[in-house]
Parts: structure tokens; sequence; C-alpha cells
């Protein structure tokens, strides 16, 4: 016998060190444990890649399932299915006995099910006078309960990995679009500019994306793209400065302090060249769209992601639900966020949206602010669905929200020490 190896009592099937910790992992459940079959499958479907099952060996997990007969998974009720080669072949879409073998082998390797075999190696069941299960043999769900917790938390990361791929992908495909019309704006008015070579490094970037993206080789690539737009912008703004100033450089300066109270020139004092003055210094721009700029959107000035420990200073509550009861990087907070975010019955839907309107971090920092608060907010949906449209209108701040959480919570420590 190979080392690592153990048989079982009826010798007929080897098993693996792995398959008898599994096996003793099922026999620790949780008492009055239960889950929807199909909630927990869906969960599995989630988190294929990381427990390593293939999308056929799911195939035959559904059709596993349907031979449970109830739709909650409870070890009171029993976890042995018994169906027959036939029967589970036919329930998995008419795969092949061979293929189904295979399959099902990739789910015990994965510890999503056991085998529990009879003596004589079939599947059956023996039932008392009354009727009822008394013992059966086929293959044991006991695993997928033992494993919940497991599971959903692996579920939450890849729902929150998928979004947070796909927001990043979206901020390229806009920082992408508004580089190419700003620059072919720019060569199109004949404004002075190196716009050769820009658009040079504007290709450099495009061409680098790869066809198999992922979040850790697209990030760099959008700070670069937000870094080349931002330095568009400004020479931008430098040519149409130039040009005013030009023409009647007094005049315009008193017409953008009289004219517009709120513009960001209002503070700046009146410089006079003939005194070899210099102009101020401009505010930097922030990193925000084009489309925003256009039409006077604010909104991306507002949802500037906040210091991750300022946000658990004024959202403790929340810290529970991340990978292994901790949050350490924003990563961690936006897999909470999944999880809270199902607790409260926020839709997945109005969770995209706001994701989409305020960033993934800044949704999940709502979702742990809505958290924190408890059964103060009616509808935590509702809610968030506002808030978004009110962020998409530059009506909202996170801020003032997570500000007034954080002198609550003080206020609450220092009563306790009273």
């Amino acid at each position: 016998m190979d080392s690592g190896c153990v048989t079982t009592p009826f010798g007929r099937r080897p098993m693996s060190l792995g398959m008898l910790a599994n096996q003793q992992l099922a026999e620790t459940i949780e008492p009055g444990t239960t889950k929807n079959k199909w909630k927990l499958f869906r969960a599995i479907c989630e988190a294929r890649r990381s427990l390593g099952v293939t999308d056929r060996a799911l195939t035959v997990l559904d059709a596993l399932l349907t031979f449970y007969p109830s739709d909650e998974l409870a070890e009171e009720r029993g976890l042995v299915v018994f169906p027959s080669n036939a029967q589970l072949s036919l329930r998995a879409r008419g795969m092949a006995a061979a293929t189904l073998r295979r399959h099902l082998a990739v789910l015990v390797d994965a510890g999503l099910v056991l085998r529990k075999d009879s003596p004589n190696g079939k599947r059956y069941v023996r039932r008392d006078r009354a009727g009822e299960v008394d013992e059966a043999f086929g293959f044991s769900l006991a695993p997928l309960l033992a494993r919940l917790t497991e599971i959903e938390a692996l579920a939450a990361q890849a729902i929150a990995d998928r979004e947070l791929l796909r927001v990043t992908k979206e901020r390229l495909t806009l920082c992408r679009r508004d580089v190419a019309k700003l620059i072919e704006t720019a060569t199109d008015a004949g404004l002075p500019g190196d716009w050769e070579t820009i658009y040079a490094r504007f290709r450099i970037l495009v061409d680098g994306v790869p066809r198999a993206a992922t979040v850790e080789n697209l990030s760099p690539i959008l700070d670069n793209m937000q870094l080349l737009r931002h330095e568009i912008v400004n020479q931008l703004k430098k040519n149409i400065k130039d040009q005013k100033m030009g023409t009647n450089e007094s005049q315009n300066e008193r017409h953008i302090q009289n004219s517009h109270p709120e513009s960001i020139y209002e503070s700046e004092p009146v410089f006079d060249p003939s005194k070899g003055e210099e102009p101020a210094p401009e505010p930097p721009l922030p990193a925000t769209t084009m489309k925003a700029s256009r039409f006077g959107n604010n909104s991306d000035l507002r949802q500037k992601s906040f210091p991750l420990a300022l946000v658990l200073q004024a959202c403790p509550e929340i810290a529970p639900y991340g990978p292994g009861g901790v949050i350490n990087s924003w990563r961690d907070l936006m897999v909470a966020s999944v999880v809270v975010r199902s607790m409260l019955g926020v839709s997945p839907s109005a969770y995209q949206e706001a994701c989409s309107l305020m960033g993934p971090e800044n949704a999940a920092t709502v979702i742990a602010c809505i958290l924190e608060r408890g059964g103060l907010i009616n509808s935590a949906g509702g809610y968030l669905r506002d808030l978004s449209r009110r962020a998409e209108k530059g009506e909202f701040a996170i801020g003032p929200m997570l500000m007034s959480l954080v002198r609550a919570n003080c206020g609450s420590s220092r009563r306790k020490i009273g």
C-alpha cells in the first residue's frame, strides 16, 4: 500500500488521508444547522474555482441534490442519497457512466460529498417497519453542511473579486475613451503640444491590456491611463488660459470673480504682470472622468475613498464579517460588504448600481454604515438606491456620515468608561 493511504473496511476502494479528514469534518456539523440546498448550490457555483470543482462536476452535484427529498438540508432528516448509476445519469443530462464516475471522484476529492459504502458496494436503503429510513448507503451530503460557513465565505469573496474586476474594467474603458477624445480634440483644434508622443503613450497602454484580464494587471494600467488623462487636461487648461490671457487678461480675471462666485478662482488674488507677479498655481485636477467634467457634475469630487482605518473606526460592526472574522484590506471590506448586503436584504442590482456610481470601496463603506445604524433604517435596499441617486447628482457625501458615526462611537465609549 502506498504511503499516506488506508483502505476501507470492505477493502474495495482506497481512501486518501484527505478523504479521511473530510469524513471527520463531516461529523462536526453544528446541531440544528440547516440550509436551503439550492442556495448552497449557488454558493458552490460561485466558489467553484476556490473549491477545485469543474462545471461538469457541478452538474453531477446538481443531480445528486435532486435526490434529496427536502429543499432544506438537515442532519436530522438524514444526508445520504442513494440513486443508481442509471438514475443519476438521467438527471445528469445523460452523462456517460465513465464520465459520471470521474466527476463523482472530483466531488469526493474536493470534500463536497462522501461515499458511504454498503457491505456489497451497492447503493440502497434499509427501512423500518413504519417505512422510515433506518440506514442508507450511497453518497453523503454532510460535508456541505459541515463546510457551510467556509463555502459562503469563498462565494462572497468570489463575488467581490468579480465585482471589483467589472468596476475596474469600466473605469479603464471610460478613461480610455476620455483620453482618445481629448487627443482628437486637441489635434483637430491645432493646439500646441507634443500630441504624437502622448498618443504613442496612449497606444502602449491600450495594447498592454491582456485578454484574460485580472484586477492585478488592470490596476497599474488604469493608474497610468488616469495619469495621462490628468496631464492632457492640464495641458488643455493651460492652452485655454493662455488664449484668454492673450485677449484681455485683467478683464477676464474680474469676470471670473464677479460672474462666478462659486468658481474655484474666487479665492485667488488678482495678479498684475506689470509688477512681475506670478499667477497663483492652479489647484490639482481631481481624477474624474471628462464625462463628469463636461456636465459640471462634481459628485466624483465627493466620492474619494476614506482611509480604511477611519471606516473601521466608524463602523466596527462589520469587522466580524470579513474573511476569518477580521478586515485588513479594502478587499476584505468588500468581501464583508457582500455578506452583509445579502443579510440586510439589499438586492445585487442595488449594490451593483452603488458600486458603479460611488466606486466599490465607497459602496462597501456605505454598506458598513447601514449595518452600523442597525434598526434605524427600515429598508436597507431602498436607502442604498436613494444614496446612489443622490451621489450621481453630487448631492451625497460619505464624509459626514462617517464622522457622525465616529462621534457616536466615541461618545458611547466615553459613557462606558464613565
